[in-house]
């Protein structure tokens, strides 16, 4: 008896949207009786999880081909092929080649080579396997960038994806058009490094050039989003769209990581703390609604209490709402790694949990605010939806999934709005 691919996925939205991707890659090519796992490279825990997901499925699937892939499996071949668990390693690039799952969907024995991890950085075609519809029956992800050509002392991810691609405009808004048509009310535009996107098309467009294009026209589409980006490489025309157009949603997601100057040229970031604060105070004045998150990180090497106060500051200072910390992880083969005066473990915990803390406050601020406030709420479930700036909204009755639905705000409950 056959049996459709198992998948499992670790890490970032992206991942989740290149699952999808092989799941029908997979069943085009009759791959049937096997495991997939979809690994994430971020932080030394991520590839440790891996390892035990890994020996975790295979106990459950004794009989099943284990496939081991992600940017944990190219930055990391060796670790994965030694595993007695795996059937086959393959490379970011090569799962999303199509003659890769005919090869490990043939009924061979030892036909196919366990590895199959090519250098990532020789891939120069654009991004992006598409997806129409990946995401809830509202929302939809659209991959319109992968890649990194920035090297941030503490990230290994530059070479689990290779260097930026981008998709081309004509093919992002042909697919946005499909997602229209079948019922999306929200699009999200997604990618590694979302604001390199363009540098490597001709006329080398802009992020802000990409979303007005798409707007201009899509005219059906009611909601579009932007995931993360790099404040200091937004341009004229995103700021433009942010101040004029209502249908691009007041929520930005900022790749900060630190709030102090020593730190962030550690780092090698390519913006200081008054860029961040400069950038988040004109972000708001053009859209007086407009909320933030962003990813900082806690306990980077040489980082002293009051490099850490810095961070702290920045919290308020920009007004953050939505944080995601991540405690620093010394990750083999990054610049970080080899920085004398390593933050002890302890340290860097109580750092972390202090910046969760002030972000907690911040969400309740927030939260408060928005009481007796009209918003129109898109529907991810027939109990819950999410305002423009992304605010988690519970009802107390049934609304329409999928639909945006114009509600009055009544309470918190701590996590999110009642409506």
């Amino acid at each position: 008896m056959t049996r459709p691919p198992v998948f499992a996925t670790l890490g970032c939205r992206l991942n989740a949207y290149e699952t999808e991707a092989m799941k029908a890659l997979s069943v085009d090519a009759g791959l049937d009786n096997a495991v997939v796992v979809n690994t994430c490279a971020v932080t030394a825990e991520a590839v440790r999880k891996a390892r035990q997901d890994i020996r975790r499925l295979r106990r459950e699937n004794p009989a099943a081909r284990l496939i081991v892939t992600g940017c944990a499996a190219q930055t990391e071949p060796e670790t994965f092929t030694a595993m007695e668990e795996v059937d086959a390693v393959i490379g970011n690039h090569e799962k999303m080649q199509a003659e890769t799952w005919v090869g490990l969907a043939a009924d061979f024995i030892g036909e196919t080579e366990k590895l199959q991890v090519d250098d990532i950085m020789s891939v120069t075609e654009t991004a992006g396997h598409l997806i129409d519809g990946f995401g809830t029956r509202s929302r939809a992800y659209v991959q319109v960038q992968n890649g990194c050509d920035h090297r941030c002392t503490f990230c290994i991810i530059p070479y689990g994806r290779g260097n930026s691609r981008s998709v081309p405009a004509g093919v992002v808004v042909d697919q946005i058009k499909r997602l229209v048509d079948k019922g999306y009310n929200e699009v999200v535009l997604t990618g590694v490094d979302l604001t390199s996107w363009g540098a490597d098309l001709p006329a080398e467009p802009k992020l802000g050039d990409l979303v007005m294009r798409i707007l201009r026209l899509v005219p059906d589409l009611p909601r579009l989003r932007i995931s993360s980006i790099d404040s200091i490489e937004v341009d004229e025309n995103l700021m433009h769209a942010i101040a004029t157009e209502p249908r691009l949603m007041p929520h930005l997601h900022l790749s900060l990581q630190h709030g102090d100057d020593l730190i962030l040229k550690r780092m090698k970031r390519r913006h200081l703390r008054d860029d961040a604060i400069r950038f988040a105070e004109e972000a708001r004045k053009l859209r007086p609604d407009m909320t933030f998150g962003a990813d900082i990180i806690a306990g980077f090497p040489t980082e002293t209490e009051a490099h850490f106060e810095n961070s702290l500051k920045l919290v308020e200072e920009c007004h953050l709402t939505w944080l995601h910390v991540f405690p620093y992880s010394k990750r083999s083969g990054t610049p970080a790694a080899r920085i004398p005066n390593q933050v002890p473990g302890d340290v860097i915990k109580s750092r972390a949990a202090r910046l969760r803390a002030a972000g907690e406050a911040r969400v309740a601020s927030h939260l408060t605010a928005q009481i007796g406030q009209q918003h129109r709420i898109l529907m991810e479930n027939p109990r819950m939806g999410r305002t423009e700036q992304f605010t988690e909204v519970d009802f107390t009755a049934d609304q329409p999934e999928g639909q945006i639905v114009p509600a009055t705000i009544l309470n918190q409950n701590g996590q999110r709005l009642v409506a």
